[in-house]
C-alpha cells in the first residue's frame, strides 16, 4: 500500500474554469473541445450524442436486475472487495471512498470516510445505483468500463455538472479471453486531490487480480486443444479450435491456409493467440457462444466470407465444454450440421456497407474515409492512424477492436502492432535475414514491419 502512503491533503483546483469553458460550449451543442483530454472529449461525444446523458442530472438511477454471471466474475469481485476493503482505512481517513461496481456500472459495495459516503449518497453514489456512463455520464467508474487501463476524471471533466465538486480514478478488470468488463474498482474524494500514483496503484490492483484469470484460460486452452485433437481424428473437414472472443487456438493445414495463421501449432496462452481477420466468423463464433450457454447441446451452421473471397465457405459449430463451462468452439470448414444461425442471410449486405473511422485531431472529432488511412499502428494503450490528413489518434479502444471492423473491408492484420491498408502498399521489402517490410503509399513513405507469423496471410493477400 506504499502508494497510499502518498495521499496528501494538499489543495487542488476542481473547478478547472477552461475546462468547465469547454463544458458548457459543448453542452449548448458545438463540437470542439479545446483543452480538454482527448479521452475526455471522445466521452462527453459518446453522452451527447450516443447515450443522450442530461448534463443537469442530479442522481444516478437504480440499477437494473442483476444478469447473469459466470465464476470469473466471483473471484474478481471478491478479490476485488479484499483489495478496497484493505484500502478503506487509509483512504477515508483522508475523506476518500473505494468502491466496487460490476460490468454494467453498478455499484455493489463501497468503504471509507462517513461524511463523504453521507454527502454521495445524496448523489446515489451507493449500492444498487447505476453508474455507466450511459446511466450518468463521463465518471471514473462508466468512463473505466469503456477504456484500458486506468481512467481519472476531475472536476468539470464529468459530464453531470453535479459531480463538478468530485474527482474519482476507477479501472475495468477483463476478461482475459473476450477483454469484456468484469468489475471496477474505483477510488473518489469530494473537493480533494487523489495522489499521482492512484493510477498506478489501480493498475497494479487490476493486473493482480487478472493473474488466476490467466491462469485459467491457459488450461482452458489446454482443453480446448485437447478436445480438437479428439474431434480431427474423427473428421477430414478443414478444422480449427476458437476461443470464446473468436480468437483462434489452433488450427489444422487447410484451416490455416484459409485462416492465415500458422497450422497445428497450439496457441494456449490467451495472448498469443489468433485473430482470424474474419469478422464473420469472430460473429459467429460469438453467436454460438450465446446459444450454448442456454444450451450446451447446441449445434450450428453459417456461411462465412475469408479474405478477399468472392464466395462464402460453409462453416459448422460445435461447443466444447470442461467441467460443464464454455470454453471455445470447434469449426468445421464445408460443413452445414446444425442450426441455420439468423445472420447468415445479411453476410453479403454487411460487407457491402460503407464504412467510416473516426479519429481525434486537436480533441475534434474527424471522419475519415477508408482510402484516406494507410495504417493504424498500437502504441501503448493509444491507436494511432498515419492518414492523408496526418496522424490522428483512432478513437476504438484497442488494434484487436479496429482489426475486426476493418478485416472484411481491404485491411489486414501484418504485425501485432499493425493493421494495414492493403490498397495503400507500394512495396514489399525483404531484409537480409528474410524479414519482411512494407513501403506505404502515404506522404512518407512509411516502413511497416511484417511478422513471421503474419506473413503467409500478407502474401496471399497480395498475390505472391
Amino acid at each position: 500500500m506504499s502508494d497510499v502512503h502518498q495521499l496528501e491533503r494538499s489543495s487542488v483546483n476542481l473547478d478547472g474554469d477552461t475546462v468547465l469553458a469547454a463544458w458548457e460550449r459543448f453542452v449548448q451543442g458545438e463540437d470542439q473541445c479545446p483543452d480538454v483530454r482527448p479521452l475526455v472529449a471522445i466521452s462527453w461525444h459518446r453522452c451527447r450524442e450516443q447515450y443522450r446523458v442530461d448534463p443537469h442530472l442530479t442522481k444516478a438511477p437504480v440499477a437494473v436486475a442483476e444478469p447473469d454471471h459466470t465464476p470469473e466474475r466471483d473471484v474478481v469481485l471478491a478479490e476485488l472487495g479484499f483489495r478496497a476493503a484493505s484500502l478503506a482505512h487509509e483512504v477515508g481517513s483522508l475523506g476518500g471512498v473505494v468502491t466496487v461496481t460490476d460490468a454494467t456500472g453498478r455499484i455493489l459495495a463501497e468503504w471509507g470516510d462517513q461524511a463523504t459516503l453521507a454527502r454521495a449518497g445524496g448523489l446515489d453514489l451507493a449500492p444498487w445505483f447505476c453508474w455507466s456512463e450511459c446511466a450518468v455520464g463521463t465518471n471514473g467508474m462508466g468512463t473505466a468500463l469503456e477504456a484500458h487501463g486506468p481512467v481519472t476524471i476531475r472536476g468539470p471533466e464529468h459530464w453531470c455538472q453535479a459531480l463538478h465538486d468530485w474527482v474519482g480514478a476507477g479501472i475495468a478488470v477483463r476478461d482475459v479471453v473476450t477483454r469484456e468488463p468484469i468489475a471496477v474498482l474505483n477510488v473518489c474524494c469530494w473537493r480533494s486531490p487523489l495522489p499521482a500514483s492512484a493510477e498506478s496503484w489501480l493498475a497494479n490492483a487490476a493486473t493482480m487480480t487478472q493473474c488466476p484469470l490467466k491462469r485459467r484460460a491457459r488450461d482452458s486452452g489446454a482443453e480446448l486443444v485437447a478436445a480438437y485433437a479428439r474431434a480431427r481424428a474423427q473428421s477430414s473437414a478443414a478444422l480449427v479450435a476458437v476461443d470464446t472472443a473468436g480468437k483462434v487456438v489452433i488450427a489444422d493445414d487447410m484451416a490455416s491456409a484459409v485462416l492465415g495463421v500458422p497450422a497445428c501449432t497450439p496457441a494456449v496462452d490467451p495472448t498469443l493467440r489468433w485473430n482470424p481477420g474474419m469478422p464473420d466468423l469472430i460473429t459467429a463464433a460469438r453467436y454460438a457462444t450465446g446459444q450454448a450457454i442456454n444450451n450446451p447441446d447446441w449445434v450450428g451452421s453459417t456461411q462465412v466470407f475469408a479474405h478477399l473471397a468472392d464466395e462464402p465457405t460453409s462453416i459448422s459449430i460445435r461447443p466444447v465444454f470442461s467441467s460443464g463451462r464454455l470454453i471455445g468452439n470447434l469449426v468445421s470448414f464445408g460443413v452445414t450440421d446444425g442450426a441455420q444461425l439468423p445472420q447468415a442471410e445479411r453476410v453479403v449486405h454487411l460487407r457491402a456497407r460503407p464504412r467510416r473511422l473516426v479519429a481525434m485531431r486537436d480533441n475534434r472529432m474527424v471522419l475519415l474515409r477508408l482510402p484516406e488511412v494507410s495504417f493504424a499502428e498500437s502504441h501503448g494503450n493509444d491507436v494511432w492512424l498515419s492518414t492523408d490528413l496526418g496522424r490522428l489518434r483512432a478513437t476504438s479502444l484497442s488494434l484487436d477492436r479496429l482489426e475486426g471492423d476493418l478485416a472484411g473491408v481491404g485491411f489486414l492484420r501484418v504485425h501485432r502492432r499493425y493493421v494495414v491498408n492493403l490498397s495503400r502498399i507500394r512495396e514489399m521489402e525483404r531484409g537480409p535475414k528474410g524479414e519482411l517490410s512494407l513501403v506505404m503509399d502515404d506522404r512518407t513513405n512509411a516502413m511497416v514491419p511484417v511478422s513471421r507469423r503474419h506473413a503467409p496471410a500478407v502474401r496471399r493477400a497480395l498475390g505472391i
